[in-house]
């Protein structure tokens, strides 16, 4: 029963390694004004499966909370691949928050290691949506040194 234990953990490992890897790509390919957005929406996923009694299970349907894994993350990853830039941040937050709490306390080091890629990602988010982050020319015209 252990071996079997260990299989599936190393195969959950490995999918959402996979998954972390399409996040990243479809968070690169965001416009650029829709990282604020990513940022809040990562912020407020997270308060609510923090609030949800296992946080882990954050996007499974009620029936299958007894399930080892949750379905958030392809769920999330189903969203985040949408042609359209709202449902692909909400996929993308929903996908970061299930993931992170799944990876908050884990034992094994390619978890461990994954969720500190997780951290990775939600300080990159952050520093896209940041201000002062050069935009385009119309982001700039109303800059006050523009003003010649």
């Amino acid at each position: 029963m252990r071996l079997v234990s260990h299989l599936i953990a190393v195969n959950r490992e490995i999918r959402l390694r996979r998954q972390l890897a399409d996040i990243e790509r479809v968070v690169l390919a965001l416009p650029v004004r829709a990282h604020a957005d990513l940022q809040q929406l990562v912020r407020r996923e997270m308060e609510q499966a923090a609030a949800c009694d296992f946080p882990h299970l954050y996007g499974t349907p009620p029936e299958e909370r007894y399930s080892t894994y949750g379905h958030g993350p392809d769920i999330g990853l189903g969203k985040a691949r949408s042609e359209n830039p709202l449902i692909a941040t909400r996929g993308v937050a929903l996908w970061i928050a299930s993931v992170y709490h799944e990876t908050l306390d884990a034992r094994r080091p390619n978890m461990e290691d994954l969720h500190r890629q997780i951290l990775r990602l939600m300080r990159q988010i952050k520093e896209l949506s940041a201000p002062g982050r050069a935009g385009d020319a119309s982001d700039r015209w109303m800059e006050p040194h523009a003003v010649a």
